[in-house]
């Protein structure tokens, strides 16, 4: 007899990680719709750190590589990677302005694959979601785009924190195997 005879399976016990990651996004959302100052600078650093360590590791693979070719593509990359990271790390005012420029075109193209998903599943129930979805993650991305730079100070979190938001009851209210039966 094996341990899965054992060990019966609750009926929504597979949700579970769907649903805390809904819940998580909800939470993630609201917060940075209420500082969405505080949360745009805060994205800025994050990617501004994630750049940096991406240089350094860039740096190690170059030091570490054999081809000519290699290295000074390695090299470029990196230097390329440590310039934007300090940049955003060191000027996250003037990083939240570009990162709100592309955080435009992000949204404009999540938006057209949820909807190109959409229209994969639409005769799936409650795939409708998927829809919803995709239409406000589109405007979001006009949007940022209508009122860009002027309103980069705020537009970032409140953007993120709405996309968030729409993302986390998504996974919530969409059913368990659109979400798990993509592939």
């Amino acid at each position: 007899m094996n341990d899965s005879t054992l060990a019966p399976t609750a009926p929504g016990a597979k949700s579970g990680g769907r649903t805390i990651v809904g819940v998580l996004l909800i939470i993630l959302g609201l917060l940075a719709i209420l500082l969405p100052f505080i949360a745009g600078i805060a994205i800025t650093a994050f990617i501004g750190w994630l750049l940096l360590f991406a240089g350094i590791v860039h740096l190690i693979y170059c030091w570490n590589s054999r081809n000519t070719r290699a290295v000074i593509w390695q090299a470029l990359i990196a230097i390329l990677y440590l310039f934007v990271g300090f940049y955003l790390i060191f000027h996250p005012a003037r990083g939240l302005v570009t990162l709100t420029l592309l955080l435009a075109s992000y949204f404009v193209v999540e938006g057209v694959i949820e909807l190109v998903l959409y229209f994969r599943l639409r005769s799936s129930h409650r795939s409708g979601w998927f829809l919803w979805d995709g239409i406000i993650t589109l405007l979001l991305g006009i949007l940022i785009w209508a009122h860009w730079p002027f309103s980069s100070i705020w537009v970032l979190g409140t953007i993120i924190g709405i996309s968030l938001l729409i993302s986390g009851f998504t996974r919530l209210f969409a059913k368990p195997t659109l979400v798990s039966g993509l592939g």
